[in-house]
């Protein structure tokens, strides 16, 4: 089964955080995206830039709507994402407790229901 892990943590500037702190987390999140890489799970990883470039996009009185900025006023932000692989809903969430942004904010574990690849769309089994 192929699920996504959202990370959502506060929104925290490199200045915010110190270098040493921020040091660390690139650390952490190294050492987390190699193990996931080792243990044959990892997709895909994706860390996102911050929320004040985000763009958001929706639909309404007959046209289309762009805000500069996150749909919703938050302190914490969908901060990355970890596309994995694993045999089960236990698994995912074991991967997830490894999360080092955990100790920080939820990590939302949700699961693929299709994936497009080579011009089509196909349903994951499970």
């Amino acid at each position: 089964m192929r699920y996504t892990l959202l990370l959502h943590y506060p929104e925290l500037t490199a200045d915010d955080l110190g270098p040493e702190a921020l040091a660390e987390g690139m650390r952490e999140f190294d050492a987390y995206a190699k193990a996931l890489h080792d243990a044959g799970v990892l997709i895909s990883a994706e860390v996102l830039q911050p929320s004040a470039v985000t763009t958001t996009v929706t639909a309404g009185d007959g046209g289309v709507r762009v805000q500069d900025g996150p749909f919703a006023d938050t302190k914490e932000q969908l901060g990355g994402t970890f596309v994995i692989e694993v045999d089960d809903l236990d698994a995912a969430i074991a991967w997830a407790g490894k999360a080092p942004s955990v100790a920080w904010g939820p990590v939302e574990v949700r699961p693929s229901s299709t994936h497009f690849r080579d011009g089509a769309w196909t349903p994951f089994a499970g």
